[in-house]
């Protein structure tokens, strides 16, 4: 097929991410391997033939009607399927000396039921003049709901298959334990409301929640910086940098996009830099320079409105932080009952590496990060 210069040609599939490849010639696409099929990392899988033209347009004749009284082509009848017998029908019926098609099916879809080879083995063996044996009763069809009941079937992609794996493989090499905590979001609520407008229009972003949750993380990870560790081995890998995945939902799957040195960066940063990478995951554009490390990560199901979930963890990462929904509820507040806007938060860590009272604190930290920004602000 002649191809143009900038026409999508195949997608790419990795373990991180799918990228869509494009021409960057015309001429004529010569396709060496097959769709679906895993190559090694620079391997050839198409080559364009540049000296070749493009074709000329086919010209389409129109169709010539049939001359007044002249005679017709026989149109051909599609051959009847054959009948599908079950395998007990099909050994009753072969006692019998009958083939299926000899037998109207009254199962599924014209289906042989084994009631059906018995009725036709005894009215054939009555035929030949010998008693014929009481056909049993038939069993009453289940009732089936009116309308369709298609299925389809379709290969994973490869993101798919690495997200499958890696949820496995998290699942049955880590012990996972997840602690819970609820922090109330009047602070930050009312810090939007009143700076959002301004920090807009000057940083070309809004100020969003999630960028004061990685600011809190980073403010929680430096307090227990075995948090940001990760398990080599037998050996325990300190990482004293701060880059912080946060997952993006996705057609093709969950993504998480790194934001790297999320302790050098400001909240306008942190805003760009995640909107940035989301849009690159949901246009298909992620890179795996995009996906690749991480040192601990946040995920928000609270966008899809989950009241409370536990995470898996991303190994090598031994712990994960869950935001969820706000939710208006009743809380004890100076011995008074005040209705205040609520997030449960929810931290899985890998207890190899991590002990309960460790993940309780950091998680609190996290807590009292968020109720009170100015401790991000002045780092206390």
């Amino acid at each position: 097929a002649f191809v143009k210069v900038d026409e999508p040609l195949f997608e790419l599939g990795t373990d991180k991410a799918t990228q869509e490849v494009a021409a960057t010639a015309a001429g004529v696409l010569k396709i060496l391997v097959a769709e679906g099929e895993t190559v090694q990392v620079g391997a050839v899988v198409a080559k364009i033939d540049t000296d070749a033209k493009a074709p000329a347009a086919a010209k389409t004749s129109a169709p010539v009607a049939d001359a007044p009284g002249s005679p017709k082509k026989a149109e051909t009848a599609a051959p009847r399927a054959e009948a599908v017998a079950s395998p007990a029908a099909s050994r009753v019926l072969a006692e019998a000396g009958l083939k299926p098609g000899d037998v109207a099916g009254t199962g599924p879809g014209g289906r042989i039921l084994k009631e059906d080879a018995v009725a036709a083995s005894s009215a054939k063996a009555g035929g030949n003049g010998k008693a014929a044996e009481p056909a049993p009763a038939a069993k009453p069809a289940p009732a089936v709901p009116a309308g369709p009941r298609s299925s389809r079937r379709e290969p994973m992609s490869q993101v798919r298959k690495r997200i499958a794996a890696r949820l496995l493989e998290s699942q049955t090499t880590t012990a996972t334990l997840t602690t819970f905590n609820e922090a109330d979001m009047t602070a930050i609520q009312e810090l939007r409301a009143k700076y959002n407008e301004k920090f807009e229009k000057k940083h070309g972003a809004k100020l969003g929640f999630m960028s004061v949750f990685v600011k809190a993380a980073v403010e929680a990870l430096k307090a227990f910086p075995l948090v940001n560790a990760k398990i080599d081995g037998t050996d325990i890998v300190h990482q004293d940098f701060y880059d912080i995945g946060v997952a993006v939902s996705t057609e093709k799957g969950l993504m998480v996009p790194v934001v790297r040195g999320a302790d050098q960066l400001g909240f306008a940063d942190i805003e760009k830099e995640i909107a940035a990478l989301a849009k690159k995951a949901r246009d298909g554009k992620i890179t795996y320079t995009d996906l690749e490390g991480g040192t601990f990560t946040i995920t928000n199901g609270g966008i899809f409105g989950s009241m409370m979930s536990t995470p898996i963890l991303n190994p090598p990462q031994v712990a994960i932080l869950g935001m969820h929904s706000i939710q208006k509820r009743p809380v004890a507040i100076n011995d008074e009952v005040v209705i205040r806007p609520m997030m449960y938060l929810a931290l899985s860590y890998d207890h190899r590496l991590i002990d309960g009272r460790e993940a309780v604190q950091f998680l609190v930290r996290i807590k009292e990060c968020v109720e009170n920004p100015e401790r991000i602000l002045f780092e206390i």
